[in-house]
């Protein structure tokens, strides 16, 4: 396959020979490489890895140490949009998993593991958008974990949709109110039920937060996290709609009333507050948000062209925090 070329060889006792210059193998790109007639025992050097790989008779192998890192992470999924325009629930926060600094997770949940990736391999991430007004928020993920979307509020008498937090029931003047939708379990809290008590008392009810569940009008807590070097809560669940302001849970929810629910924070995956009065639905939830911590000299990241992000550095750790998109990352 190639051929060795040496100025002079030096003899040693024992029959072995050193070669006085060094030993240059055959530089070729991946895709030559691949191409190759090989058979076991073959040596390149792979200019496009930039490492030396052996054939074992039926594939390349990479003959240097593979390194791992440890990648902390929060994952937020984006949060549900508010009911209306009776009495709306307020809309869930989308479902929160944190593995950093033993921090809690969701729902009363205990820190999960911090991952250990392989350096030169592919881990998707998908940024989950806040769900418009009575439709639940959309997924956020980070390789092979995901957080769920939080639930949409409903309209009069309607008990709120499921997700990552639960969105509150709606209210009502003229029957039975509807109960608060579920959480997911080590992700987020479920929403309160609706009121019943008449014009002009009945409001929706809150929609469950990463920290608490929702009450009668007002939204469940948000989680804080110190992942970026400071304090900051997220994951609030949006407040009822009713005749009543109602208060937004802690964490970008939108707070709830008479009037058009306002809409939640971005990249918070709170729930849109609920609406009374008029047509229409409640607020938007908030979109999501995917936070990596990682030792900086473990590994460069390469982040793919889908994915909208910003990076800082905080002592011996780079932290990236992916606001939209879709794509791919790996770290060299």
């Amino acid at each position: 396959m190639s051929e060795l070329r040496v100025n002079s060889i030096e003899k040693r006792d024992g029959n072995n020979v050193a070669l006085n210059d060094p030993l240059r193998l055959k530089n070729v790109t991946t895709t030559q490489k691949n191409a190759l007639t090989s058979v076991a025992g073959d040596i390149v050097y792979d200019t496009t890895e930039e490492a030396p790989y052996f054939y074992d008779g039926s594939d390349w192998n990479v003959m240097k140490d593979v390194v791992a890192l440890d990648v902390s992470y929060i994952i937020v999924a984006g949060g549900g949009g508010g009911g209306g325009p009776w009495y709306g629930g307020g809309g869930g926060a989308g479902g929160y998993r944190a593995s950093w600094n033993d921090e809690t997770s969701g729902g009363g949940a205990s820190s999960e593991n911090v991952p250990t990736l392989a350096l030169s391999t592919n881990y998707a991430i998908t940024i989950g958008a806040g769900g418009s007004g009575n439709n639940n928020g959309s997924n956020s993920s980070f390789n092979s974990i995901t957080s769920t979307g939080g639930g949409g509020g409903k309209t009069e008498n309607t008990g709120g949709n499921s997700g990552g937090s639960g969105a509150g029931g709606a209210g009502s003047d003229i029957g039975a109110a509807g109960s608060g939708g579920s959480g997911t379990s080590s992700q987020g809290y479920s929403g309160a039920g609706g009121t019943n008590e008449g014009f002009p008392n009945a409001d929706g009810g809150g929609g469950g937060g990463a920290a608490g569940g929702g009450s009668s009008g007002s939204g469940g807590s948000g989680r804080a996290s110190t992942i970026t070097g400071s304090s900051v809560t997220r994951a609030g669940g949006g407040g009822g709609g009713g005749n009543r302001t109602s208060n937004a849970g802690s964490g970008g929810g939108g707070a709830g009333g008479y009037a058009e629910g306002s809409s939640a924070t971005v990249n918070t995956g709170g729930g849109g507050g609920g609406r009374t009065g008029g047509s229409g639905s409640g607020g938007t939830g908030g979109s999501g948000i995917v936070i990596l911590r990682y030792p900086t000299a473990a590994g460069t990241i390469t982040i793919g062209a889908g994915l909208t992000s910003s990076s800082a550095t905080i002592g011996t750790d780079t932290i990236v925090s992916f606001t939209a998109g879709t794509g791919n990352v790996s770290w060299a």
